[in-house]
């Protein structure tokens, strides 16, 4: 007898061919029958008539930080509510593990920076009882709803062998001989990979951290390492990830990927018309590690993701050159800054210098809309755009955006509106999403909570590409969020609807998938906020033949696997 049956749905198998009214039969997790509609006979303990709705696979993120989240919400919502079944984690350097109980303290509060965890919810949502990434993952094993693999962070693991030298000290042979040992030991416990960060992420002390630190050698020899474990990666963050990459970084990078014999992927591409040349730039890495027998894959995002901003909390201004030390300031000593003039009139130069990259993207301050304010000298402003409250005032733009937060102690929530929502950007990330090193991802689900939501880009996708835009067709787009993310990463049989393979399913209208309206919830652990958004026409998700979601919401099942290397993954070539 089958555990469930799914007829008359039109089946998107993931691979790309054209769609199919069928049906699909489920048993021990696995999906066993795979029929034009009417083709199942075998009896069932359910069936579900799926008239009129899509089935596809369920969807995989490449780049999330749930490392943290899923120890209080092992859902990793709101991401399995818009069709997530797999998530990979430990990106950009950053893990939880391996740890030594001093460094917990250190490690949240790194967290809390670069990745915009609350440092509350840290605090009160994790119990920080392990040591070793083996015993990290066993931490989450057999109590999540999503299925869940982890790299290994180069941050954590320079940190738990040289301590606070890890900060500011290059490593010793030994040192480095320690980590290469650390980094085996958690992929013979099922790490997915190495991952790292070279770009100007700070700690909770405003040093650069520890990854920052370490030497081409110390990161090669730790790639090294990775190619001597099956089914294993690599994940990168550069500085010209933001912008273009240096000529330094493309040798580092195609050195880096040749070195472990394994795929390398880095987060994100960001693609705007203004800037034509970027795309090309980014992808000649990966056409030079092709060349020298490496694979460098690139993730970029096909919806634009709202985010907030504030002068009060680390955000993405304070990446623009120069405004990193005013932006950390004690608050009176901010606002004493933010109100000389000749202290923001730098400011707007270092905004819009070459230097700011990409981050000239938020200069146009007259743009910006204001969002919540908090004082009664912002009374009515909320909603309102900076630049026609400016003209009002007959003041400039950056002043009057100043003076706003500085009446709200800087606690002024900001939404800058997007600069490349032109269709030359649109007809730009069609072509690139053509590219054979570029695939769907870039979420940062589980980060940046309180500021952006990124978990939702798999409806929006669909939604657009169904309603709206149409840039490509159902099938493509399936393929997209499915079987490509899941082939990177080697996982074993998932990412297609074909029998043999875990029956990890969504089902959703075509008429109205998408995603509501982000809003701010106060329910992470410490009363902490973040921004979520609940998903529409998803009709029932499953993870392991288990329904997890239904009608958006989840059903109290966690029937998610912990995917480790080698037994869940298989090498893919380079």
């Amino acid at each position: 007898m089958l555990d469930h049956v799914i007829t008359g749905a039109t089946v998107v198998d993931g691979t790309g061919a054209p769609s199919f009214l069928g049906d699909v039969g489920i048993r021990d997790g696995r999906i066993v029958a795979v029929t034009p509609a009417g083709g199942i006979t075998e009896e069932a303990a359910s069936t579900e008539n799926a008239e009129g709705l899509v089935l596809a696979p369920g969807f995989v993120d490449p780049h999330t930080h749930y490392d943290a989240q899923l120890h209080w919400d092992p859902y990793a919502t709101p991401s399995v509510n818009h069709g997530v079944t797999t998530i990979i984690g430990g990106n950009c350097g950053f893990t939880l593990a391996p740890l030594k109980a001093e460094d917990a303290d250190y490690t949240r509060r790194m967290m809390a920076k670069v990745e915009g965890m609350a440092l509350p919810a840290l605090e009160n949502g994790v119990d920080w009882s392990w040591e070793t990434f083996a015993q990290y993952l066993d931490k989450l094993e057999g109590r999540i709803a999503v299925n869940a693999g982890f790299m290994a962070g180069h941050c954590a693991i320079r940190r738990y062998v040289m301590g606070a030298d890890s900060v500011g000290k290059e490593a010793t042979p030994e040192q480095v001989a320690a980590m290469v040992a650390e980094l085996g030991k958690a992929m013979e416990a099922g790490a997915l990979g190495f991952s790292t960060g070279q770009s100007n992420h700070t700690d909770g002390d405003g040093n650069p951290v520890p990854s920052r630190h370490a030497t081409p050698a110390e990161i090669l020899a730790l790639c090294e390492e990775v190619g001597k474990h099956e089914g294993t990666q690599l994940e990168v963050i550069v500085t010209g990830c933001l912008d273009k990459f240096s000529d330094d970084e493309i040798d580092l990078l195609v050195k880096m990927t040749t070195t472990a014999g394994r795929p390398m992927n880095w987060n994100v591409l960001t693609v705007d018309s203004a800037a034509p040349d970027r795309a090309p730039r980014q992808i000649h890495a990966s056409e030079k590690a092709k060349e020298a027998g490496g694979r460098i894959v690139i993730l970029t995002m096909p919806v634009l993701v709202p985010m907030n901003m504030s002068f009060l909390t680390y955000c993405a201004l304070n990446l623009i050159p120069g405004w990193g030390p005013i932006l950390s300031l004690p608050v009176p000593e901010r606002i004493a800054k933010l109100r000389d003039a000749d202290v923001r009139a730098q400011m707007l130069r270092n905004a819009d210098s070459p230097e700011a990259g990409v981050f000239r993207r938020l200069a146009d301050f007259g743009r910006y809309v204001i969002g919540d304010t908090y004082s009664e000298a912002n009374e009515g402003l909320s909603g309102r755009v900076v630049a026609d409250i400016a003209k009002e005032r007959g003041q400039d733009d950056f002043w009057t955006l100043i003076e706003i937060c500085i009446n709200d102690d800087l606690r002024t929530v900001l939404w800058p509106m997007p600069t490349d929502n032109d269709q030359a950007s649109w007809d730009l990330r069609q072509q690139v999403w053509d590219n054979e090193h570029v695939i769907l991802g870039g979420s940062d689900a589980g980060a940046h909570l309180d500021r952006m939501c990124g978990a939702t880009y798999t409806t929006r996708f669909l939604g657009d590409m169904l309603r709206g835009r149409k840039l490509v067709s159902l099938e493509r787009a399936v393929q997209m969020l499915t079987t490509e993310p899941a082939e990177l990463f080697g996982l074993k049989d998932r990412g297609r609807i074909a029998e043999g393979f875990h029956a990890d399913l969504v089902l959703f209208d075509p008429a109205t998938v998408g995603s509501g309206p982000a809003r701010l919830m106060h329910d992470l652990p410490g009363d902490s906020p973040r921004l979520t958004s609940e998903s529409t026409g998803v009709v029932s998700v499953r993870v392991n033949g288990v329904e997890t979601i239904r009608d958006g919401q989840t059903t109290g099942a966690a029937n998610g696997t912990l995917l480790r290397s080698g037994k869940d993954t298989r090498t893919v070539s380079v």
